[in-house]
């Protein structure tokens, strides 16, 4: 396209030469008759046909140079083109080039690793980038600790944490005249960088004029470095805070929770106690909100709300403020406050709780009157829910502040057993002997012990009994209508175990989960064979629930069209007409109310047919129907 724009002005150009030529010629003769008015003679003739030869021969001069330029101006362009792929194959070399030399300065990125332990909870959303070497490093820290000790340290000691109070909480003051506060750390076992983090936050994050001291108790913890190394740390903490008294209490056996706990209180001197696990970090303004409440009322036991930091990624999950709540079996969980305070419509406003999960705060004083903990329980578990009905029926409350938050590593397992069943068993049993009352055989029924002579030695609990005596506390009936309400009281069971068919051998089973058939399987006495019958003639099996907001699942008689049974949430059935009430006396038949069907087995199938007198038997009877 450029040689053609090219060769279009030199084509005009040429034209317009000749042109100009023969013009001037015809004009020079036209001239000469103009002067001589006479014709042309023959030598006039041959000099003028002359002048035409010669003015040809110089156009003819003219067109040959103007052929040569043409041909010149061609070379130009062919050359101009070559020109311009040299230039456009330089700047292709010197792209490439570049890109070379890019790809040589950055390193090449590291080659993902095959995964060591495909199975293990560390590594599921957690790990990704790890060597083979580094996952077996982290893997074995994580079956010892029960959390992600390799990440833990390379983690900065002072890391930040998201602020997750309530919104409520932004705006609040506090008074300056507050108690002082001791901190009790207690650990068996931590992983060292997670202890440091623990002190660290404590002393960063909790107003020098108000954290008298550091009490840390170590309940015979075997680790090298919580002995050397964590002494040296401990020494450079007491060297940059002087004035802070930082103690240690060491136990030469290992005594369980509640018993380190206590240790811990008994060194304390400041006004108020606060007892948390070693593996947390508190927040900014944590123990301000404690303090104005234990300032306004010296018998209230205060918690924190807490947020769970990740066993594998160590990352901080806001949590709701919520009560501490138990079941039967007294395992702790989570649960709404009550209605009420849902009504005043500020989630910053402390709310009632009926125990607490572990972690407290309290006025030390008040705390050594009513009795700290019951040393008598043993390892772990238990001694929370006791502090819990101990505080409420005994002249204190227990309130969860959500203004106060702690970041708590919620581990994957414990460190004191590779099973802790057998001593929680034994510390639910302790606490349903000394406060329960009449209630107490729903500790064995959640844990389905026998109500007498169950063989577990629960200790001597006569100290315990003398205690609450001498406190004048409130029964456990009181406990449950004025405090913890939603807690079902069980008051109307019959029976309970498996249910066996002495015809065919076999027992009730709930069959399988998800679904909505009980079957009949060979008798082996767990959960899934579990079986409950109540007045009102309700049967559950697989379990029972401890709260009057949760539905059991009913057996039931679906339908005259239907031979086989059901297994569906009580309300459910009852909606869908089915049949969910049984007669039912030991070594007899059992009949619904509502089709006078029984429950009967052939060829080992559970059926539901016209009674044919088959007999049933339970496992432990509370009382006749």
């Amino acid at each position: 396209m450029r040689a053609a724009s090219y060769k279009r002005p030199v084509l005009i150009a040429g034209c317009v030469g000749l042109l100009f030529y023969l013009g001037m010629f015809l004009m020079n003769g036209s001239q000469y008759r103009e002067r001589t008015g006479r014709a042309l003679d023959s030598d006039q003739a041959t000099r003028s046909f002359s002048d035409l030869q010669q003015s040809l021969n110089n156009l003819s001069k003219v067109l040959r140079a103007f052929e040569r330029r043409q041909d010149a101006i061609q070379r130009i362009l062919e050359e101009d083109r070559d020109t311009q792929r040299k230039v456009a194959d330089v700047l292709k070399q010197a792209i490439q080039e570049k890109k070379e030399q890019h790809h040589q300065e950055v390193p090449p990125q590291k080659k993902k690793s095959s995964q060591v332990f495909p199975g293990s909870p560390l590594f599921k959303s957690w790990g990704e980038n790890l060597s083979e070497d580094e996952q077996k490093e982290a893997q074995v820290l994580f079956e010892k600790y029960g959390y992600n000790v390799f990440l833990s340290d390379r983690l900065p000691l002072d890391r930040p944490l998201p602020d997750t109070r309530e919104k409520g909480c932004l705006t609040k003051t506090y008074p300056k005249d507050l108690p002082t506060i001791g901190v009790v750390l207690i650990y068996l076992n931590e992983a060292l960088s997670v202890l440091k983090r623990a002190l660290r936050s404590i002393i960063d994050r909790t107003p020098k004029n108000l954290l008298k001291e550091i009490i840390m108790v170590d309940d015979n913890s075997s680790n090298e470095n919580l002995k050397g190394d964590l002494d040296a740390y401990v020494k450079s903490l007491k060297e940059e805070n002087p004035s802070l008294r930082i103690t240690r209490v060491r136990h030469t056996e290992q005594k369980g929770l509640a018993h380190a706990r206590v240790s811990g209180w008994r060194a304390a001197t400041a006004d108020v106690v606060a007892i948390l696990d070693a593996h947390i970090e508190v927040h900014e303004l944590w123990a301000e909100p404690l303090l104005t409440q234990i300032k306004a009322d010296r018998t209230v036991v205060v918690s924190p709300v807490f947020d769970r930091v990740n066993f594998d990624d160590l990352k901080v999950i806001h949590y709701l403020p919520a009560a501490h709540a138990f079941d039967w079996a007294l395992w702790c969980m989570y649960e709404s406050f009550s209605p009420d305070y849902y009504k005043l419509n500020d989630s910053s406003l402390p709310g009632k709780s009926p125990s607490v999960m572990g972690i407290l705060v309290a006025d030390r004083k008040f705390l050594g009157e009513i009795g700290v903990l019951d040393e008598g329980m043993k390892v772990y578990g238990g001694e929370n829910v006791e502090l819990g009905i101990r505080v409420w029926t005994c002249g204190g409350s227990i309130e969860v502040v959500p203004c106060s938050k702690i970041a708590h590593i919620e581990r994957f397992h414990k460190p004191y057993l590779p099973d802790l069943t057998p001593a929680m068993k034994r510390n639910t049993l302790r606490v349903a002997e000394i406060w329960m009352d009449e209630y107490k055989h729903n500790v064995n029924l959640a844990w389905n012990i026998p109500f007498e002579n169950h063989g577990i030695d629960i200790g001597d609990i006569s100290e315990r009994k003398k205690l609450r005596e001498s406190l004048n506390c409130k029964p456990f009936k009181w406990y449950l209508e004025n405090v913890y309400p939603k807690l079902d009281p069980w008051d109307n069971l019959l029976a309970y175990g498996a249910m066996r068919n002495l015809d065919s051998g076999l027992c009730i089973d709930q069959g399988p989960v998800p679904g909505d058939t009980p079957i009949s399987y060979d008798c082996h006495y767990y959960g899934p064979q579990m079986t409950y019958y109540r007045t009102t003639g309700e049967i559950y099996i697989g379990g029972i629930k401890s709260h009057k907001y949760n539905d059991n699942r009913c057996l039931t008689d679906r339908g005259e069209k239907k031979t086989v049974p059901g297994l569906f949430n009580c309300k459910e059935a009852m909606q869908k007409g089915m049949g969910i009430y049984w007669d039912f006396t030991q070594g007899k038949e059992l009949k619904n109310r509502q089709t006078k069907r029984c429950l009967e087995i052939v060829n080992r199938v559970l059926l539901i047919q016209q009674c044919t007198g088959q007999q049933w038997k339970i496992q432990n009877v509370i009382k006749n129907s």
